[in-house]
């Protein structure tokens, strides 16, 4: 028991640490951030009062009125933190390669099936192409415009379409000559819906069992022998 609550003891100051962690970053590189931070906590607690002393002249309601100002002004407040910090971290990764797919991993919800691995890449040259499956079918993300780029996205979208001859295939450009790195989730959802959840779980399996599949063995493994020993362990 005096582990147990000397255990949730270190846990909470631990959440604190990192909440005035991030303020510090956010304010470091946003410097509106910390203004709209404070007025989204000292707004709720003046309507509150206001409300009290002009609608409510009682001290039950002066209680209730200033624990839920308290309490939205808490909310109003980690939702503002939250949008200003995920801002500044869009602007920290801009312009690097592979900061697509970080975007796509930490920032969708929902039925999205993504990943930060790209589905297609050039070693020459660096460039990428990242996946996204969900309702408006499957959305293919690149992040420059060059020869090599335009070459992986047609090889893909051209797998994509005889693998999956019905379903939508989007593409978006994110950097120079596309959206900005902070704009492509609300690209994803602004595309047109189309598919339902089960049909995105069955595009999703297909193409990882495609994938899964197409995986060279290496040389000098026998995969029947593989597939005994795996069978043994069992």
């Amino acid at each position: 028991m005096a582990n147990t609550s000397s255990a949730q003891t270190q846990k909470q100051p631990g959440r604190i640490r990192q909440i005035i962690d991030i303020v510090k970053m956010t304010a470091k590189y946003d410097k509106l951030a910390i203004v709209l931070m404070i007025a989204a906590v000292v707004l709720p607690i003046v309507a509150g009062v206001l409300l009290v002393v002009f609608v409510y002249n009682n001290w039950v309601m002066w209680i209730l009125m200033m624990l839920l100002s308290l309490l939205v002004a808490l909310l109003l407040f980690m939702m503002t933190l939250n949008r200003r910090a995920e801002r500044v971290a869009y602007s920290q990764l801009e312009g690097q390669k592979g900061a697509s797919g970080a975007v796509l991993s930490s920032s969708l919800r929902g039925q999205w099936k993504t990943s930060d691995t790209p589905v297609a890449m050039n070693p020459r040259t660096q460039d990428v192409v990242f996946r996204a499956i969900g309702k408006p079918g499957v959305v293919l993300i690149t992040e420059s415009d060059s020869a090599a780029s335009k070459k992986l996205l047609a090889d893909e979208r051209r797998k994509l379409q005889r693998i999956l001859p019905n379903v939508p295939i989007h593409h978006i450009l994110v950097g120079q000559g596309g959206i900005k790195l902070g704009q492509l989730r609300r690209e994803l959802k602004k595309l047109p819906k189309k598919l339902n959840k089960a049909e995105i779980l069955a595009v999703d399996k297909r193409l990882a069992s495609l994938q899964q599949s197409s995986l060279p063995i290496p040389k000098g493994i026998d995969p029947n022998r593989v597939r005994r020993s795996r069978s043994q362990m069992r």
